[in-house]
């Protein structure tokens, strides 16, 4: 409240400011014209026009002051003037002296013809450069400011989100030591143009040339059109400079043009992955989710939580979050309730091992759609407890698929994983049976029944950036496996639409598995995360090579050898062909893992799991 009573004191305090310098503005102005009549001879003005002057001196002051206040020029931000403020006072100008020839004519009083026109121009060339006078001043600071106290910004784009960034750079009284010295294009008809001063230098090919011949401090993106391929290969480049690296928001956070100098990020690895984002079928999402009950298994977790954030937009007549961790569980309910307060969002608390919990749950609530994300997803820590990932992964996905098929649910998507695919883990194997379980079941029921398979997700539990960046806040080394170890990745918007379109396409049975471009480096990841946070690799930050974990392959596949591909609407996303198994046995033998789970040594287990799962081949 105190803030707030000293910026309108301080408002106040602008407008009277204004006020008076604009009385004296207008009449100065009015008196300079009738002086420029009479040869700027205060004798020589005739007295009837100086009588004139002094009896319409009240009544004109009031009259332009009340036309101005009408052009809300007492309520503009200055320091932000542009043409379309200079049209305002333009307009405002010419309607006072109009007014102001009618006020002379009814009281038969006139000035010198001459006088009005003059007037208006002297009156247009005091408002303006008032009004300007801040801007004028401020540009001069900047470019005047010594040279060792700025920030010096090359810009990649010679387009109108530049020439918006550069005048928010310009007008930001956050950026006063902030200069944008050079503009890179990749258009040779813009090489040597300017954009509000500042020359187009050259081409990608010329960045770090002029990176080091202006000495750049920091280095923006400012192409929100640019695909992603497009991006990274500049970035890429930009990354082997020594500058800051930022990018603007993409066209979709760009309204008209117009940036704010908030939204201006670090380049994040995520940047220089070279993927396109998927795009979605919204249509399809709202047809078969609006109205409908729909249960999230997993609901806390970062694919769970993001796939309410995902459904809860397309009016679901009842969001069922459901998760075994209680504070996961109750910050996306949280997020929601803020976010959307008139959505209707059930939270429980309940395990995906416990079948009667389950039973309960289906039963009163009966959803029409289910997620099942709830999963030990870890490898190492399934590879040393394989019992437990059995209860979580098999137990669990075998008890909501009973659910679902018992209370007539109508859809069914499990989460899987391309450690599915030839896996060489306990965890892997789990969700391959996962994917066995969606197979058999949906020849058995009603619902249909569907998994989606996918890479690495950037940013979620257990993943390797917060791992990287933990390290690197930590001071390093920073730990990667093997420097050839391979991995698909994707982000968790990324991954959780197409774990919806999947729903949207499903028919019963499928593995939708996305297209997701060309393998990564972990060992590359790991670098460019170094070098975007501000280190130089082997002079203040180190990587150290650490053997792969158990149970770790040095890629991963997102298909086995026997399936094929079918295409669908979505050219990103595939349908792989299932491999047959032996179904007819499938139920009695998912019985004896559970109970091998619970009673059975480490090995046994496994044993058992490379029995059901072929093509399982453990590493010791």
């Amino acid at each position: 409240m105190e803030e707030t009573r000293k910026d309108k004191l301080q408002l106040l305090v602008r407008r009277i400011f204004l006020i008076i310098t604009d009385i004296i503005l207008v009449n100065g102005s009015l008196l300079l014209a009738l002086l420029m009549r009479f040869d700027v001879r205060l004798e020589a003005i005739e007295p009837q026009y100086l009588e004139t002057y002094k009896d319409t001196f009240l009544p004109y002051t009031i009259i332009t002051l009340l036309i101005f206040w009408c052009f809300r020029m007492y309520h503009s931000l200055w320091q932000y003037a542009s043409i379309a403020e200079l049209y305002k006072i333009a307009e405002a100008c010419v309607v006072a002296e109009i007014l102001y020839l009618g006020l002379t004519a009814i009281l038969g009083e006139m000035m010198p013809r001459s006088c009005y026109f003059t007037a208006g121009v002297f009156l247009l060339v005091a408002m303006s450069a008032s009004r300007f006078m801040y801007r004028i001043l401020r540009t001069a600071i900047q470019n005047y400011r010594h040279t060792s106290e700025q920030i010096k910004i090359m810009i990649i784009g010679a387009g109108e989100a530049t020439n918006a960034l550069m005048r928010e750079i310009q007008n930001s009284r956050y950026l006063d030591n902030s200069k944008v010295v050079a503009i890179i294009d990749d258009d040779p008809k813009k090489i040597g143009k300017y954009i509000r001063g500042v020359k187009v230098v050259g081409t990608r090919h010329n960045i770090k040339e002029y990176a080091r011949y202006y000495s750049i401090d920091e280095i923006i993106f400012a192409i929100p059109s640019a695909s992603q391929d497009t991006k990274r290969e500049i970035l890429n480049i930009c990354k082997e400079t020594p500058c800051n690296l930022k990018i603007i928001p993409g066209m979709y956070q760009m309204m008209d043009g117009e940036i704010n100098i908030n939204d201006i990020r670090n380049v994040d690895v995520t940047d220089l992955l070279g993927r396109d984002p998927i795009s979605v079928d919204l249509e399809s999402i709202m047809g078969y989710v609006s109205n409908k009950v729909v249960m999230v298994t997993g609901g806390g977790g970062s694919i769970g939580s993001e796939l309410c954030r995902q459904l809860v937009k397309h009016n679901p007549k009842c969001l069922i979050i459901f998760d075994i961790y209680e504070n996961n569980a109750y910050d996306i309910q949280q997020e929601l309730e803020m976010d959307y307060p008139d959505a209707n969002v059930v939270t429980l608390i309940g395990s995906v091992r416990n079948q009667s919990r389950l039973e309960d749950v289906f039963a009163i609530y009966k959803p029409d759609i289910v997620y099942h994300a709830a999963a030990h997803k870890h490898v190492p820590l399934m590879e040393i407890s394989p019992n437990e990932a059995i209860k979580n992964n098999v137990c669990g996905t075998w008890n909501v698929a009973k659910m679902a098929d018992k209370y007539k649910t109508k859809r069914f998507v499990m989460i899987s994983t391309d450690k599915a695919v030839n896996p060489t883990n306990v965890m892997g194997a789990t969700k391959r049976i996962c994917e066995m379980i969606i197979q058999y079941y949906n020849e058995i029921s009603e619902t249909e029944f569907v998994a989606v398979r996918f890479g690495n997700v950037l940013g979620s539990n257990g993943s390797v950036i917060p791992l990287f960046k933990k390290q690197i806040e930590a001071g390093g080394p920073v730990t990667v496996t093997h420097p050839d170890i391979i991995r698909y990745f994707m982000t968790i918007p990324e991954a959780v639409s197409l774990v919806i379109q999947a729903g949207a396409y499903a028919k019963g049975g499928e593995i939708f598995i996305l297209d997701m471009g060309d393998p990564v480096k972990i060992d590359d990841l790991a670098k460019n995360l170094i070098r975007l946070s501000g280190y130089t690799l082997g002079v203040n930050m180190e990587i150290k090579y650490t053997g792969l974990r158990p149970g770790e392959k040095l890629y991963e596949e997102l298909l086995m050898d026997e399936e094929g591909l079918q295409d669908t609407a979505n050219k990103l996303i595939h349908i792989g062909k299932p491999i047959e198994f032996d179904k007819e046995h499938f139920a009695e033998r998912i019985e004896k893992l559970k109970d091998y789970a619970y009673s059975e040594s480490e090995q046994d287990v496994r044993d058992y799991v490379k029995f059901m799962v072929p093509t399982y081949k453990p590493k010791n």
